[in-house]
């Protein structure tokens, strides 16, 4: 059976940093940080475009995106994301992370599932109830 291949969502990411998600969660992120993981140019943006973040943690910021596959928009992503605006009425960047998820067969790790749980075909882990 195939490894589950996650791409994290910005909070989860900022959580990590932060170092405020739960114990079990902290120690999944680890590993999977240190194996593949990837984020979408969606959360690269937003991770880096914070206006109030230090300088340390725009640096622990770069880092985790240096160690990630960044995924970039192509026409599948593209074509995917103006399907889901169109049929759930997502706000575009939350729509990008879900297309980018779908066409490259990755599970989104989030805490922000409300974000995306209508979303067909997407799969999704809460990052506050991991197994």
């Amino acid at each position: 059976m195939e490894r589950q291949k996650f791409l994290i969502d910005t909070n989860v990411a900022i959580e990590y940093i932060g170092e405020i998600l739960p114990e079990k969660t902290l120690t999944m992120l680890d590993v999977i940080i240190d194996g593949q993981f990837f984020i979408s140019v969606i959360n690269k943006i937003e991770l880096l475009g914070f206006s109030g973040i230090t300088q340390n943690e725009e640096l622990k910021f770069q880092e985790l995106i240096n160690a990630a596959e960044v995924l970039e928009l192509d026409d599948h992503i593209v074509n995917s994301t103006i399907e889901i605006r169109k049929t759930y009425k997502t706000k575009l960047p939350d729509a990008i992370i879900a297309a980018t998820a779908i066409v490259n067969k990755l599970t989104i790790l989030t805490h922000n599932t409300k974000d995306f749980d209508k979303i067909e075909g997407l799969k999704i882990v809460d990052s506050y109830k991991l197994n």
